[in-house]
């Protein structure tokens, strides 16, 4: 049976559909898995979003996807998303890329092991955790799969720990808009929002943001701030921020990249989060990017459906892995 680590993944379902002579009749749904509760599980279809009742469901079980990216796309792709969450403190192991930002989020504080580390697979993890060790932080290696399996394969012979999965999103721009039954980004508290796009982020954006990352250290506010082409969306009720947004152009000018997005609690499931990735994407299409990508945890089920919405699929997975103590 489906669990939540296979939110955002493509599954096919087989329910119950009637009852025919005593007997049930059964039919197939393929999609991707974008909700799923104790009482239904929501699919994306070819025909559109399928939610099938959990009573009705006979059997599911996930399936590999239509067609994996090439190595070369993960790595163009992963090299991006690097240059759009910049670390401070940066070295390099052959290809591999060396990042520390004062522990401020696990990406920019993880090797990134893609390419030639230019020395035998045994010798770089040692690289790795001496390089690490020297700055006082734990040793992490963020491995992008299917293209970083050997890596995860001896770091699984060291003992080394895993976060839970990364599900890295991709959608063309111009975004899609929402299926017919799904809100759109007018309705609730977004019909009341000013959004406001600007080049550098105001105190009560950091302050959002601190509040959902465990506080901004000086290296936090390189991450956000160091990338070439980057704008903070602030969005306004009534002269209050009650949601932000980060949007960057990096990948030589294809990816907008989507981060920290967060809506005030008390005002959540108003389309007020839509309505900031909206306008950032309009911000991206604008500045060139033919592509936008995300990075969220594949439990986070109501950001997935979210972004589902939107027309983003999971072009790849990542496994943040931690060194044991």
């Amino acid at each position: 049976m489906l669990r939540q680590q296979d939110v955002g993944h493509r599954i096919v379902v087989r329910r119950i559909v009637g009852i025919r002579e005593g007997r049930p009749l059964f039919s197939d749904a393929l999609g991707e898995l974008v909700e799923l509760s104790e009482t239904h599980l929501t699919l994306a279809t070819a025909q559109g979003p399928l939610r099938v009742p959990m009573a009705q469901v006979h059997r599911a079980k996930r399936v590999p996807p239509t067609r994996r990216p090439t190595a070369a796309a993960v790595v163009a792709l992963e090299r991006a998303a690097d240059e759009a969450w910049p670390a401070p403190t940066r070295g390099r192991l052959g290809d591999w890329l060396l990042r520390s930002a004062e522990g401020w989020t696990g990406r920019a504080n993880s090797a990134l092991p893609i390419g030639d580390p230019d020395r035998p697979l045994p010798a770089a993890v040692d690289a790795v955790e001496r390089w690490y060790a020297d700055r006082g932080q734990p040793a992490m290696i963020n491995t992008p799969l299917p293209l970083a399996a050997p890596v995860g394969a001896e770091l699984d012979e060291r003992g080394w720990g895993s976060r839970p999965p990364t599900l890295v999103q991709i959608a063309p721009l111009p975004l899609a808009t929402p299926a017919p039954g799904v809100p759109r980004a007018g309705a609730g508290g977004a019909a009341a929002a000013v959004v406001e796009v600007a080049t550098a982020p105001s105190d009560e954006w950091l302050a959002v943001a601190a509040g959902r990352k465990g506080g901004l250290p000086d290296a936090a506010r390189h991450v956000l701030t160091a990338v070439g082409q980057v704008r903070f969306a602030h969005a306004y009720v009534d002269g209050t921020l009650v949601a932000i947004g980060r949007g960057t152009v990096t990948g030589q000018g294809r990816w907008l990249g989507l981060s920290l997005i967060e809506v005030l609690p008390p005002l959540r499931r108003q389309g007020l989060a839509r309505r900031v990735i909206d306008t950032l994407a309009e911000w991206g299409a604008s500045a060139g990017a033919t592509h936008a990508f995300l990075q969220v945890e594949q439990h986070n089920a109501a950001a997935v459906a979210l972004y589902r919405t939107h027309g983003f699929t999971t072009h790849h997975t990542y496994l943040t892995r931690v060194a044991p103590h």
